[in-house]
Formats: C-alpha cells, sequence, structure tokens
C-alpha cells in the first residue's frame, strides 16, 4: 500500500473533487467549502487556497493554512489543514490542524496516519507544537490525537483542547 500527503495543487482535478463532494460541509467542526461545488468553483477555490497559504489575499480574521490531500494507492482519500499560526479566536476554537477521511474510506486507519503526517508538515513550517479542538462527541478524532501524542489541556462542555508537539 503507497500513501502519501500532496499539498493542494492547482493542477488537482476530478479525483480531489469528487472526494470532496463525498465529504459533508460540516461535520465535527471541520468545514469543507466545496461540498456542492461546481467544477469551476473547485478550480476557482484551489486558486484562493494557494494564495491563503501564502499569505495573498487573506481577509483580516484568516491566517495563512495549507490544505493537503491524503493519496492511498493513488486515490484521494483525505483532507486536511494546517493553519501557520493561531490567533486568540483559534486558541479558544479552531486550532491549527483540522482533517477529515471521505466517508468510505473510515474505518482503515486513515486518520490516524493522516494526522501523524499533517504534524511533519507543521514541523516543515516552522511549528513547534499544534493545537487541535475537538467537538467532545467526536471520540474517535480525540482518540486518533492521544495515539499521535496528544495531552489534553482541558474540556468543556462542547470542546476538548489538546496539544501535540511536532
Amino acid at each position: 500500500m503507497k500513501i502519501e500527503l500532496r499539498n493542494l495543487s492547482l493542477n488537482d482535478g476530478h479525483d480531489v473533487y469528487d472526494m470532496l463532494q463525498e465529504m459533508p460541509y460540516e461535520e465535527n467542526g471541520f468545514l469543507n467549502a466545496m461540498h456542492h461545488a461546481t467544477f469551476d468553483e473547485f478550480k476557482n477555490w484551489l486558486l484562493k487556497s494557494d494564495n491563503e497559504s501564502k499569505g495573498i489575499g487573506l481577509e483580516d480574521w484568516r491566517v495563512p493554512q495549507s490544505i493537503f490531500w491524503l493519496y492511498v494507492d493513488g486515490m484521494p482519500v483525505g483532507f486536511g489543514k494546517v493553519r501557520h499560526r493561531l490567533t486568540e479566536k483559534l486558541l479558544i476554537d479552531g486550532g491549527n490542524v483540522g482533517y477529515g477521511i471521505r466517508p468510505s474510506e473510515r474505518g482503515k486507519g486513515y486518520g490516524t496516519i493522516q494526522l501523524k503526517l499533517l504534524l511533519e508538515q507543521a514541523k516543515e513550517i516552522g511549528i513547534e507544537r499544534v493545537l487541535l479542538t475537538i467537538n467532545n462527541d467526536n471520540i474517535n478524532s480525540i482518540k486518533l490525537a492521544l495515539i499521535n501524542g496528544g495531552k489534553v489541556e482541558n474540556q468543556d462542555e462542547t470542546i476538548c483542547r489538546i496539544w501535540i508537539d511536532c
């Protein structure tokens, strides 16, 4: 089995687009803005996202973030984001890293692998420690974070805040 994490590319095509159509718009706090988008909208989003990763065209409240696709045997199975820094708002809710696995590929251990690879990317960006803010009812993501070395900082009625050293 060949597993790789690929950075978003302006050349991404229907394989990634189809995966994003399968993934919900919002699930457990993770947003997929391309759910139900047209292919042309997807291509425009790729350009906008590529610019945002470089800090170009960011709205005041946004920070640069890099987007990655998890590929297994040549097929995209997951989608992850690494925010390059945190704001006060992101320290409360949002964190540095978000990820999701397409529904048809869940339960195969890809989430654990994807998070590990996203942590490596965060380290390459220069981030020493990442914050994950995970909905309390998302038990699987909490387990993934702990498996990848996460330490729970605190938990309120809705969110579990977990730090992981890169």
